[in-house]
């Protein structure tokens, strides 16, 4: 019976991670590997391409609120398994290379989708899974499984989009570039399917896990009750810092590409690397906070991430020294990947109920999540404006004062979970 329980567990933690990653494959994970194709083949601006962000990022604002209060009533199986099926159908409209206009559209949508079913119901899932003793653990495997299933989607990306591209890459026409493309967008979209089916069949199939969860609360008093939480409101400024460091790893494919004079594919292959660091990290730092205390981790990545970005932020890294390159990309990437996987599981730290997880996800997340609307026109106007490696730098800038900033806030959470426990 033990074993039955154990590889049901098991199975439900991979099908979290599948539909985890694979939800944001199509709006984040192939701009961020194949930045410069990306901009080629939609014939983008940096500029234009951080204002499709910025779309998602408004809609999914009211997504992260109004999904969490969801995420606190229903079974996530329903909601997760909706939530691929519709993002899904947004890759078909994508493989069409639509107008910048229509490209709008679809990023607002995808707003709606991989965030008002999803977020909020993924999150509750993982903290339900881990239990009161493993939440480094629970978060950690999901981050670091999730960041497995990019890097190995993005390097069938890149096979796919290798192969199907003519051998001669830099004569390429631009229909070939889209019709190599179109087979990985192609191949995103169907896998999102896929996984949304798996969910639907398997993920808590039983009556018990489809059934609303009842709450004598209402949605408005939990939201009250969540503002009186002291940690929530330094966890809406770490999660802020955080994000604006993941944000910016959408740079290094275009800095190996520009700076580093990679080609294309080899482009495409930085973007899929720094994806590997990501369940090394994770994995790891997940099991060491069981040990210890997330706060204390999530310092520690906030420091990391801050050497990282002052390193690209001088301007040292440039064609030629490759080993300064990756060197500095690994330190940035640790930091950023060390802080993702904790930020939700320090909620038990920060004395947060587990019957209102989904609403405090919802608020701390329209908070922290903010920077889906102001990192990428921001960046993007850096990098037009400021061509070469001055752009580059700008940006790696803007991460070492949020990281300061996240350094900041995670001490004074840290401090105030050993007030509340002394």
């Amino acid at each position: 019976m033990q074993q039955k329980k154990s590889t049901a567990s098991i199975a439900q933690i991979i099908l979290l991670i599948l539909a985890g990653e694979s939800v944001f494959i199509l709006p984040f994970v192939l701009p961020r590997i194949f930045r410069p194709t990306f901009l080629d083949v939609f014939e983008l601006t940096n500029f234009q391409l951080g204002g499709c962000f910025s779309i998602y990022g408004t809609v999914a604002l009211l997504s992260y609120l109004y999904g969490g209060a969801i995420a606190d009533k229903f079974s996530p199986r329903k909601l997760i398994a909706g939530s691929l099926f519709l993002t899904a159908l947004g890759g078909l409209a994508l493989s069409t290379f639509p107008s910048i206009n229509t490209l709008q559209l679809i990023y607002g949508y995808w707003g709606f989708t991989t965030i008002f079913l999803f977020w909020g119901a993924m999150i509750k899932a993982t903290r339900v899974w881990g239990g009161t003793t493993k939440q480094g653990s629970a978060f950690g495997f999901l981050e670091g499984g999730r960041g497995f299933v990019a890097a190995t989607i993005g390097a069938i990306g890149v096979y796919i989009f290798s192969v199907i591209l003519p051998s001669n890459i830099a004569t390429a026409m631009l229909v070939e570039r889209q019709d190599a493309f179109r087979y990985v967008i192609l191949f995103a979209s169907g896998l999102a399917f896929i996984v949304g089916g798996l969910v639907f069949f398997f993920m808590d199939n039983s009556e018990k896990a489809d059934a609303p969860i009842n709450t004598s609360d209402s949605s408005l008093k939990n939201i009250k009750e969540v503002f009186k939480i002291p940690s929530v409101w330094w966890l809406m400024l770490i999660v802020l810092s955080a994000y604006v460091g993941y944000k910016l790893t959408d740079i290094f494919s275009l800095y190996a590409s520009e700076i580093m004079l990679f080609d294309e594919v080899k482009a495409a292959q930085v973007g899929t690397f720094q994806l590997y660091i990501r369940p090394i990290v994770c994995v790891v730092i997940g099991l060491l906070a069981d040990k210890s205390r997330g706060s204390l981790w999530i310092i520690f990545g906030f420091a990391v991430m801050l050497s990282g970005a002052l390193i690209f932020a001088t301007g040292l890294v440039q064609s030629g020294l490759n080993f300064l390159f990756f060197l500095s990309l690994i330190i940035t990437a640790t930091g950023t990947y060390a802080i993702r996987t904790l930020y939700f599981a320090v909620l038990q730290e920060g004395k947060i109920p587990l019957a209102i997880t989904g609403t405090a996800v919802g608020l701390i997340s329209v908070v922290g999540y903010t920077p889906d609307i102001f990192v990428g026109p921001i960046m993007g106007y850096l990098l037009d404006n400021s061509p070469g490696i001055v752009g580059h730098q700008q940006v790696f800038m803007m991460l070492a004062l949020f990281s300061a900033l996240g350094l900041i806030a995670s001490i004074r959470f840290s401090r105030l979970g050993v007030l509340k426990n002394s």
